[in-house]
């Protein structure tokens, strides 16, 4: 995509399906750059730092319509920092945060949006289930009535070439299927969170509802 960053927006926009959210990723980079893709009709951001979000939340007060997306690793004692300024958290990836997180919502009378963060390939550089052990934690998840457990994230490793990343989305994708079909009492799969700058017509195809878009939507980082 080339031209400014409204024109980038409109050319992406123009052709996403529909039912494909688009949440530009604006780590590292100033809030008029997230002003700017604000008044060019995006309306969720995402970040992969706490602290980061909160310092460009004060900044943005006027801005109330904005939904924020959490998408790095969230440490345990980050965890009322992160209800507190994300209306959807990505990266839930452990039965223990996903417990203190219940707890902590419970408390303050909050539902936050989670999803969990799987990993369909060996990769000691991410976060994240095992899908085999996510299968035995679902019973237990699907008690903590306080999270909304809305769905999946998932990253390929680097590295893969294009029929490999494309397998792992449509391993992602059987078993967010799979989940769905379930049967579950809270968790309700809606979302399947995949596709970054390099990969996401590829998730697309493999049935991704919401893409995480930093460099080629607003730039590289400074």
């Amino acid at each position: 995509m080339s031209g400014s960053l409204p024109d980038r927006i409109a050319q992406l926009q123009q052709t996403l399906p529909p039912h494909v959210r688009l949440v530009a990723v604006t780590k590292q980079k100033p809030v008029e750059v997230i002003r700017a893709a604000y008044a060019a009709g995006v309306r969720d951001f995402g970040e992969n730092r706490v602290q980061e979000a909160e310092e460009k939340q004060a900044q943005l007060t006027d801005l109330p319509d904005i939904t924020w997306h959490l998408l790095g690793h969230l440490q345990t004692n980050k965890a009322l920092k992160a209800l507190e300024h994300f209306h959807w958290i990505h990266s839930l990836d452990s039965l223990k945060l996903a417990t203190r997180l219940n707890r902590l919502a419970e408390e303050r009378s909050l539902r936050p949006t989670v999803l969990l963060q799987v990993k369909f390939r060996p990769d000691p550089n991410k976060y994240g289930w095992d899908p085999v052990d996510l299968q035995a934690d679902l019973p237990a998840l699907d008690q903590l009535s306080h999270l909304a457990i809305a769905g999946m994230m998932t990253i390929p490793p680097l590295g893969l070439s294009e029929a490999e990343t494309l397998a792992v989305f449509q391993d992602a994708q059987q078993f967010f299927q799979a989940v769905q079909q379930a049967g579950y009492r809270n968790i309700a799969f809606h979302h399947l969170s995949m596709g970054m700058s390099d990969d996401y017509p590829l998730a697309i195809q493999a049935g991704s509802t919401v893409i995480r878009l930093g460099r080629v939507l607003l730039g590289d980082r400074p």
